[in-house]
């Protein structure tokens, strides 16, 4: 008898743990290594245009600042962009550049919790954590940071915003996988505008909370279409604009440089300014799956979304826009390319991250404060310096 009950209580656990593990790798499901040769080589096609923008600025300090972070984006990735846009990138405008050592407090190699954290908190911290130090201890984030200076603030993302790199500023959690908990984290602070996926783990959760009203109590527009998101004039947004992960570019359209534009648009109203982040969360996925075009896609998507930015930043001469990346994914190399046709061939070593450094770019009021190597966690000081966030 003794035995059965002990098979019915191991059978339970074996389910549960099961449970478990596909409810936390769901959103995870980007991870699987294609073995198509066909998608090691990016063919080529046409490009877009590239404006130059000029690079003078109303202040040293700047009033608001834009991060913008190429999820698993090493300078490969960005060469086979350049590539595949003949040559030319909106990146080319930022006249400042360094490089971040990416290690987290515990691994060589970081994840995206743990790098994120590096650049929201300036504190290093495990992988798979959010914004607590290794003692589980809350660390505060820039963005909260931000609010409490009554600067506006934001977030986007074309994963799930409750995913690693976006929770890392609004969330603490031991582990990134709390997908729920990371919601409710959302409903603490009082920020201004957030566009992302989603949508289940503030509505369809297994607690039976719908925390849709509750947004709405306070104050923000829930919409689920870029259509809807796009006809907001002012206010609080929260745009979920997927169950979950919004699909690969070209599926989702010009999602990320329209909410990019509409985020900056809102956020500017602000007369004490705003923080911004922006996620190309799938830059790192294509790495994942050992996927040049996938890289080359999401690379030209989250340049043009950086186009945006410039358009604002150039007008405003207020804006600091920084450009990073958590860490490096695919251990992605280039062995041939085409400037002219904008073929790139690409080559991995790897089908998940790597622990090279990766670019900083800067542009705009306290840009020259981004050269040479730096900690990623220098990243996050040197924004809280310049924005005066603790003072």
């Amino acid at each position: 008898m003794k035995k059965v009950k002990h098979l019915i209580v191991l059978t339970i656990n074996i389910a549960f743990a099961f449970f478990i593990s596909v409810n936390v790798n769901a959103q995870e499901n980007y991870k699987g290594v294609s073995k198509a040769d066909s998608l090691r080589t990016y063919p080529g096609g046409p490009s877009y245009n590239v404006k130059t923008y000029p690079s003078q600025f109303k202040r040293t300090h700047p009033k608001n600042v834009i991060l913008m972070i190429g999820d698993g984006m090493g300078t490969a990735h960005i060469y086979a962009g350049l590539t595949a846009n003949h040559g030319d990138l909106f990146l080319s405008n930022f006249h400042y550049s360094g490089f971040s050592r990416t290690q987290s407090s515990d691994h060589y190699v970081t994840d995206s919790a743990a790098g994120g954290t590096a650049l929201s908190t300036g504190h290093k911290t495990l992988n798979g954590a959010l914004a607590v130090d290794p003692q589980q201890k809350t660390i505060e984030t820039i963005l909260e940071m931000a609010v409490k200076k009554n600067k506006a603030t934001g977030l986007v993302s074309t994963s799930s915003i409750t995913h690693a790199t976006p929770a890392s500023f609004i969330a603490h959690q031991a582990s990134r996988g709390s997908y729920e908990d990371i919601a409710l984290d959302f409903m603490k602070t009082n920020f201004t505008v957030f566009i992302g996926g989603g949508y289940k783990h503030f509505h369809d959760r297994k607690d039976g909370k719908d925390l849709i009203p509750e947004l709405e109590k306070k104050g923000y527009k829930v919409l689920r279409s870029m259509e809807e998101i796009q006809k907001v004039k002012s206010g609080k947004l929260a745009g979920l604009t997927a169950d979950e992960h919004n699909p690969r570019y070209p599926e989702r359209g010009d999602m990320l440089p329209q909410s990019t534009h509409k985020a900056i648009d809102l956020l500017s109203m602000n007369p004490k300014g705003f923080f911004l982040m922006v996620e190309g969360s799938q830059i790192d996925w294509g790495g994942h799956q050992n996927d040049t075009r996938y890289i080359v896609d999401e690379m030209l998507d989250f340049d043009r979304a950086i186009g945006q930015a410039l358009d604002f930043a150039s007008k405003n001469k207020e804006t600091l826009i920084i450009v990073t990346a958590d860490h490096e994914t695919g251990g992605f190399s280039l062995l041939d390319g085409n400037m002219k046709t904008g073929m790139v061939k690409g080559a991995f070593t790897t089908g998940d991250h790597s622990g090279v450094m990766v670019p900083i770019f800067a542009y705009g009021p306290g840009a020259e404060e981004f050269s040479g190597m730096m900690e990623n966690t220098e990243v996050a000081k040197k924004i809280i310096d310049l924005l005066q966030l603790k003072k």
